[in-house]
């Protein structure tokens, strides 16, 4: 069995791009402008390009690729990136990364390709919108930095709230500009050291939480080690080091460890891969500072990962089967067992995770998975809409759904303030941790960890949050403030005559509550002006 390589590589498909497809060169012979050398590069880029389309495409889609390509090539052939290459390699790039990292198709890579036109050449969203048509057009506007900022106090939040908004009436161009921020990650280092650390700042307070909410995972953690490997460059390198030279001796602990779970699972006759992944470098470095230890002295340094091929109704018995195939081999500790089978998480993740004691006495983290929990955990948003409808995973679909619903409602909320406001509120939307509570009803609701009973009652609605009184949990009167906990069910109780009050904004985390307690402030205090207006009226004749 053997050690899965953390490192993501950009150059997978270089040496098949050497091997034109004849059959369609006929039709894969796009105008591309430049001298002799950029043809040949940005040639082979563009094939590489349509060779990750796996699926068929028709006619219509294959011609508005091809003159998305030719429009974006025309449009950026004097420019160049810092590297020196024609800068519509990162386009391409970015189309790429759409369709083989995130499971998007043929309209993102239309839009992929057309990302920057706007922004950065002569070409109008007027043009883009005539040829490629209305749908095309919105997602580029979404993608589109916003225009006279220069008297703006923070364009980087104007830009982003305005991506992040886009996400109304369309996913994808947040997905799309994960896929532009991964790609300008990767080629970072030809970038000054100063817009290195603004550009790692900015993705780790936004993209790297909101990559983890659509269940990016793979695409997180290379946000995070980027990011760590530019703020702290040295012990990147160091525990980089540390891994590359334990690599051989964690294989054969790896082997060690599967050799007698193998036998177990080929005897219970369910199709399966076992497959041994080291932990990122930065989740790494986190435990070193949390636990004060040095890396010799960490010993899960990997998860082991069992991966099921089964159908969508057999997934939970069968993973479950795995789990005491795993435990009656190896002692678990139990205080470390996550279940999010039986209640994923709020953003579609689903997974069994074990820790155990392996040979040696050392802590092995096991997580236990069919192939379609394995595919959303690593493809997040849209590969979880690739199985939306099958058999068995109707609940799973709709939690996925409540969840974007939720982050649709806090963003259509006019009265969230400026764009830096707006952020904070968003960033603190993006929780990595949460709570699952439930109604009286027996309805559950996930919320972040942190959240109080004020934030359950705005969750319900905000007409309850606005006029909530009492709050109950497990039949116990508690305050506003009071931190929820896994398993806890609460009562709101209401009173028409209730209103927020300015220290309520202490009481809440959730954005959602945040900005209908802002609302409802704003409609009070117009109430006043007009009540004191009509009171000086008043006064005024009789006089």
């Amino acid at each position: 069995m053997k050690e899965e390589d953390p490192n993501i590589s950009t150059q997978q498909e270089a040496a098949a791009a050497e091997h034109d497809d004849q059959t369609h060169a006929a039709h894969e012979s796009p105008a591309i402008p430049g001298g002799e050398q950029d043809r040949v590069l940005i040639a082979r880029s563009y094939r590489n390009l349509l060779k990750s389309l796996k699926t068929t495409l028709n006619a219509e889609d294959h011609n508005n690729i091809r003159a998305a390509f030719e429009l974006a090539a025309q449009a950026h052939q004097t420019q160049r990136r810092k590297s020196g290459e024609p800068y519509i390699t990162h386009p391409i790039e970015v189309a790429r990364i759409c369709v083989e990292e995130i499971g998007l198709g043929p309209t993102a890579v239309i839009c992929a390709l057309l990302h920057d036109v706007v922004e950065d050449t002569d070409v109008t969203l007027k043009e883009i919108h005539d040829q490629f048509g209305d749908k095309i057009a919105r997602i580029v506007d979404g993608l589109t930095k916003l225009d006279g900022l220069h008297d703006s106090q923070s364009p980087q939040a104007e830009n982003l709230s305005k991506v992040l908004k886009a996400m109304l009436f369309d996913v994808r161009v947040v997905l799309i500009k994960m896929a532009d921020r991964l790609h300008n990650l990767r080629t970072i280092k030809s970038m000054a050291q100063h817009k290195q650390l603004k550009i790692a700042a900015e993705t780790s307070f936004i993209y790297t939480p909101l990559a983890h909410r659509l269940g990016l995972y793979a695409i997180k953690n290379e946000f995070q080690d980027t990011c760590f490997k530019i703020t702290h460059k040295e012990v990147y390198h160091d525990i980089a080091s540390k891994l590359s030279e334990s690599k051989r001796s964690r294989q054969l602990y790896i082997d060690e460890f599967t050799s007698p779970l193998e036998k177990s699972l080929k005897d219970l006759g369910i199709p399966f891969e076992i497959v041994g992944r080291p932990k990122s470098i930065f989740s790494i470095y986190n435990k070193i500072k949390t636990k004060h230890v040095p890396f010799e002295d960490i010993y899960d340094l990997f998860a082991v990962r069992i991966v099921l091929d089964v159908k969508a109704e057999q997934e939970k018995s069968a993973c479950w089967q795995v789990y005491s195939i795993v435990t009656d081999t190896y002692a678990p500790i139990t205080q470390r067992i996550k279940d999010w089978i039986s209640i994923p998480k709020a953003n579609g993740y689903e997974s069994l995770h074990a820790t155990v004691v392996g040979p040696g006495g050392r802590y092995v983290e096991v997580q236990i998975r069919s192939k379609r929990m394995d595919d959303i955990a690593e493809r997040g948003f849209a590969a979880h809409w690739q199985y939306k409808g099958i058999e068995g995973t109707a609940t799973r679909a709709n939690n996925y759904e409540n969840w974007l619903g939720q982050v649709r409602e806090s963003l259509e909320n006019e009265e969230s303030g400026n764009a830096v406001e707006f952020l904070a509120d968003f960033q603190s939307n993006l929780f990595s941790e949460e709570v699952h509570v439930f109604t009286p009803k027996g309805e559950m609701k996930i919320l972040p960890d942190g959240a109080t009973a004020l934030d359950f009652a705005f969750s319900i609605h905000s007409d309850i949050g606005c006029t909530c009184r009492v709050v109950r949990v497990n039949n116990r009167i508690v305050p506003f403030t009071y931190l929820l906990e896994n398993g806890d069910q609460v009562e709101i109780i209401t009173d028409k005559n209730q209103k927020p009050s300015e220290d309520w904004l202490q009481f809440v985390v959730t954005s959602k509550a945040k900005n209908r307690i802002r609302s409802a402030l704003k409609d009070v205090k117009r109430e006043q002006a007009s009540y004191g207006k009509e009171n000086f009226g008043a006064q005024t004749q009789r006089l």
